[in-house]
């Protein structure tokens, strides 16, 4: 509800449709991202990578590349690698121990796009040209990529990590008595695929060092703008406030983006020794092989149940491939996928087991959501457990999910559920679906020869987990000296719409007009610290921040208006960006009357009020796990005659809280959705045998399209949490709960044909081998 100035309604923008400040710009194509910038001088970066998955460096001749006109440089391991100080990230931090991360391969180069040499020339084309002119003396050596494998391998990836494991963990041990002594108990061994992140912005940077005043300048695609500035201080041994990171427009991240990889430490080692800004922008070709993988997972998953349908055990044994250099994000989060795996389920015991295995394959980097893997053998096993008791999954589910009364809850390994109603976006979706009618709809087209299925999936997801750099945002908030005002937050938007939402927010704190406030984000030097775009955390941290120091300069604000018009503080309301009178409208004065008093006339002003109409404030997260839920819903048609799969409905009923924007939230919920259908029907980033990725371009990589993605249903509930507006993450649920939503609707079509699938992805291929086995 919105009146004008003499009402007594302010404006309310959190919550409604805003239109996305940043459309107009990127949409008309004016966006800004690195590879707009140009710096006099720069020169251009490219790498020469390993065509072997394993072998040894004997020698690089360079000569001749040298030799061609336009190259500055060509820098090899022993060039750049020695002056790493520190290669730590916040993520981690500096006391948990790391795997190995050489910028440039030493030694032995482990797999194959794993960076050799960096040329630096004119041009990228020159540079180009000159990786043909290299002369690399490899001798090839045998290689594991089958990480299912790598354990018993006479194949050791790195020296110091014995049967090529580099870390695990168990929890409690399995109740083995329940599983010998249950009325229903179902065991699947369950297989993820490598699919990755391919944000339609590749990696890159443009780094400049400036010798003389000893400061470095980045611009970058990240996610992270101030830890990207602290890693590279610490990289490079020197100041911190030496380091400026400049973050303009970003083109997806997807948790690619968030930790710097080697090639990023290579341009920022090589900075210091050309004289010029340094551009380094990847290509797809590079990305595919070398950003990182994500997912693969292969693991045995079992369920026990009682003669009613009810859990009584749930346990998971699994082994995830790192690759050969991981980043620490999703080695970390492997853990995540055994503690998460009883999900928004009544489970009244769990275990898990897990380890993390290299092999001669690109580092497992971060991908939304990456612990999806439990969410996946979890909601395919309630399927099969529910076939196996002749009960329909939506009412296995419904006899298990949790109740919001039941709140707060521990999960059988110790993780605090709270502010959460599971039960609640399940029941939604079930009727957004009508789920009687679809069984109706489905019995009549197998009488015909069709096969229709439906598929749920479940999730709690653990958004702004609250541990280290990320249990803390900061903002700061300035009325300039027209009363508009700008708020600052630390950035990491890839699309992701901070830039709207944090408007949105800061309008509302102050009682400003949407119109007058605008948003300065991703530049170190002059936004506040913050953690960035990570772990679903961006929406209630920003919102958090922005309430801390909207609170401090609506304070200000309001003393000085109480002073302006000659009333106590407490009569003072504002609305519309104008102080008023609370029951007398007619005296008001605007913020822009208000913001010359303070910066033009500051001697009018008594003692003990401020002419400062700015704060910098600090927020710390009010609990340690920030919990969200959703249910997706799907249904397909699967044509047993080539093995094709047609979407015909999806449904995602979702609480994140209240909703800051309702079209960003759903915006984030389809994006995230889409990229699941994919890794369920398509993605595979395939190796074969001898270590060689056979889908490095678009032509064998294959990705959704309209034609594949139907319009996503939304549905919404809103349960509060802890923090301040209720507000909770949503970047991450949409590609945890589509893949198992996507791959039950396939097995539930293929049901009467006794086709299960477990083994991602359901390509035709796959499910054509399926059925033709079935009829064996």
């Amino acid at each position: 509800m919105t009146q004008d100035v003499q009402g007594a309604v302010s404006p309310r923008y959190a919550g409604t449709r805003v239109q996305r400040v940043e459309d107009a710009r990127l949409l008309t194509g004016h966006g800004s991202f690195v590879d707009d910038v140009s710096r006099p001088g720069m020169l251009h970066a490219c790498f020469l990578r390993s065509p072997f998955a394993r072998a040894r460096i004997n020698g690089i001749d360079a000569s001749a590349a040298l030799a061609l006109p336009g190259v500055r440089a060509v820098f090899t391991a022993a060039d750049l690698n020695p002056d790493v100080r520190e290669a730590w990230h916040a993520v981690a931090g500096k006391d948990v121990p790391d795997t190995p991360r050489p910028p440039l391969a030493e030694g032995v180069a482990k797999f194959v796009g794993d960076p050799v040499a960096l040329v630096v020339a004119e041009s990228r084309y020159v540079a180009e040209d000159a990786l043909e002119l290299i002369d690399v003396d490899y001798e090839p050596l045998p290689a594991i990529t089958d990480f299912t494998r790598a354990q018993t391998s006479d194949v050791q990836v790195h020296d110091d990590y014995a049967n090529n494991v580099a870390g695990g963990m168990a929890g409690a041990p399995p109740d083995e008595e329940i599983f010998a002594t249950s009325t229903c108990v179902v065991k699947e061994h369950v297989y993820q695929q490598i699919y990755v992140p391919v944000p339609i912005e590749t990696r890159g940077l443009v780094v400049e060092w400036a010798a003389a005043s000893q400061e470095l300048t980045v611009w970058a695609s990240t996610q992270t703008p101030h830890e990207l500035r602290a890693f590279c201080a610490r990289l490079l041994g020197i100041a911190a406030q030496r380091v400026r990171v400049i973050v303009r427009d970003t083109g997806g991240g997807f948790g690619q983006k968030v930790v710097p990889m080697r090639e990023d430490m290579c341009i920022m080692l090589a900075a210091r020794k050309v004289p010029a800004a340094l551009k380094w922008i990847e290509d797809r070709r590079e990305n595919l092989m070398s950003a990182g993988q994500a997912r693969h997972v292969d693991g045995t998953a079992r369920m026990a149940f009682d003669d009613d349908g009810n859990f009584r055990a749930a346990d998971i044994d699994f082994v995830q491939d790192i690759g050969a250099y991981p980043t620490p994000y999703p080695v970390l989060t492997s853990a995540a996928i055994g503690m998460f795996f009883p999900g928004p389920y009544r489970v009244p015991k769990a275990s898990f087991t897990y380890k993390t295995v290299f092999s001669n394959t690109a580092g497992l980097a971060a991908y939304r959501g990456p612990w999806q893997f439990e969410t996946l053998a979890r909601e395919l096993l309630l399927d099969i457990a529910a076939r196996k008791m002749n009960i329909d999954p939506v009412e296995l589910r419904r006899r298990n999910l949790l109740r919001r009364d039941e709140m707060p809850y521990l999960n059988p390994n110790g993780l605090p559920y709270d502010h959460v109603a599971p039960i609640e976006t399940f029941e939604q979706a079930v009727k957004i679906l009508d789920h009687e009618g679809f069984r109706r709809e489905q019995r009549e087209a197998l009488s015909q020869g069709r096969y229709l299925g439906l598929g749920f999936a479940a999730y709690i997801e653990a958004t702004s987990a609250m541990t280290g750099h990320m249990a803390t945002e900061g903002a700061t908030i300035r009325m300039e000296p027209t009363g508009k005002i700008n708020v600052y937050v630390n950035g990491g938007s890839t699309g992701n719409s901070l830039e709207t939402t944090v408007i949105q927010l800061t309008a509302d704190a102050l009682g400003a007009d949407i119109e007058d406030v605008a948003t300065i984000q991703g530049d170190t030097a002059i936004t506040p610290y913050g953690a960035g775009t990570q772990g679903s955390r961006s929406g209630p941290m920003t919102a958090g921040a922005v309430n801390e120091a909207g609170s401090i300069l609506r304070g200000k604000i309001v003393a000085l208006a109480a002073h302006r018009l000659k009333v106590a503080e407490s009569e003072v309301r504002l609305a519309h960006s104008t102080a008023m009178v609370r029951d007398d409208p007619a005296q008001a004065v605007t913020f822009g009357e208000l913001a010359y008093l303070a910066y033009y006339q500051p001697r009018r002003l008594p003692p003990g009020i401020s002419p400062v109409l700015e704060a910098t404030a600090r927020y710390v997260a009010k609990a340690p796990i920030l919990w969200a839920n959703a249910t997706h819903a799907c249904t397909c048609e699967v044509d047993t005659q080539t093995g094709q799969v047609r979407l015909l409905r999806y449904i995602v009923s979702e609480d994140v809280g209240p909703m800051i924007n309702p079209t960003i939230v759903e915006g984030q919920i389809a994006g995230g959705t889409a990229q699941g259908i994919g890794g369920a029907l398509m993605e595979n980033l395939v190796y074969d045998d001898d270590g060689n990725p056979l889908a490095t371009t678009f032509v064998d990589y294959l990705l959704p399209t309209a034609t594949e993605v139907p319009p996503i249903e939304f549905g919404h509930i809103e349960v509060p949490g802890p923090g301040p507006g209720g507000y909770k993450g949503v970047g991450e649920g949409g590609a945890i709960g589509s893949v198992p939503a996507v791959i039950n609707a396939i097995n539930d079509a293929l049901a009467p044909l006794g086709v299960t699938i477990t083994r991602l992805p359901a390509s035709p291929a796959a499910i054509m081998s399926l059925l033709a086995e079935a009829r064996q």
